[in-house]
């Protein structure tokens, strides 16, 4: 075994073990939480190596670097989540290898991504990224919409062609009312998800919780969590 691999397996089972003692804490099976391991700014040869230890969900939030690293694992059984604020002009490179698409947050951009999974012949999966520290109408530091323009968006999402309403996804905020409160914010945004569901009921997805607060995600009952650094190590670049 690698270097490499030795230091990615030890810090998987590090993250392993602490979402099970998160869902055992919680009363939850471990079968609940779904790990998604953000790749950002490392190799496709890492890549490789966390598909050679189980994980088979990987996120990117820069198409720039997505789009060859997707390609270059093209030929392992992985799910790739885009995470990132996406412009409209990166929309078509990123159908082309996104299987969800957790950072949906405004109708201009539905409309985009309907357009290209049409073209592409694909389903994507969408999570609407809800801003916690946007009020009810406004936009969030992040990105995300604010929670009174889910519903809204929901629909379109759910009668556009190509697309599929997943669920819902947020960002521990860094302002407003939950600001250094990441349990208040994902139980804000499990109740969000429950109204969702009224509507929608095959959107049960819920993202959310990262390297630093897994723990509080999956007590408020996150379904997937999206850790980096505790897996991959301190990034090399942030740029």
């Amino acid at each position: 075994m690698t270097d490499r691999k030795t230091e990615l397996a030890a810090n998987l089972a590090k993250v392993e073990e602490r979402i099970a003692a998160a869902c055992a804490a919680a009363g939850r099976g471990r079968e609940e939480v779904t790990l998604i391991v953000v790749t950002k700014t490392y190799p496709a040869s890492d890549v490789r190596i966390l598909a050679e230890l189980g994980v088979r969900h990987v996120a990117e939030n820069r198409d720039q670097d997505a789009a060859p690293k997707a390609a270059a694992c093209a030929d392992l059984p992985l799910k790739w989540h885009f995470v990132g604020q996406l412009q409209t002009n990166k929309v078509r490179s990123v159908v082309g290898y996104a299987d969800v698409v957790q950072s949906v947050d405004r109708a201009r951009l539905v409309t985009a991504l309907s357009r290209e999974a049409v073209r592409a012949g694909r389903e994507v999966g969408c999570l609407l990224q809800v801003a916690l520290d946007a009020g009810e109408s406004a936009r969030g530091e992040r990105g995300g919409v604010a929670p009174g323009g889910i519903a809204e968006l929901a629909d379109l999402v759910a009668e556009s062609p190509g697309l599929r309403l997943d669920g819902l996804m947020t960002v521990a905020p860094l302002t407003g009312e939950y600001a250094g409160r990441e349990r208040a914010a994902f139980e804000r945004l499990m109740d969000l998800s429950t109204d969702l569901r009224r509507a929608h009921p095959a959107a049960t997805m819920v993202s959310a919780g990262m390297s630093a607060d897994l723990e509080e995600a999956v007590a408020a009952g996150a379904t997937h969590v999206r850790v980096g650094t505790a897996v991959l190590g301190v990034r090399p670049g942030l740029g």
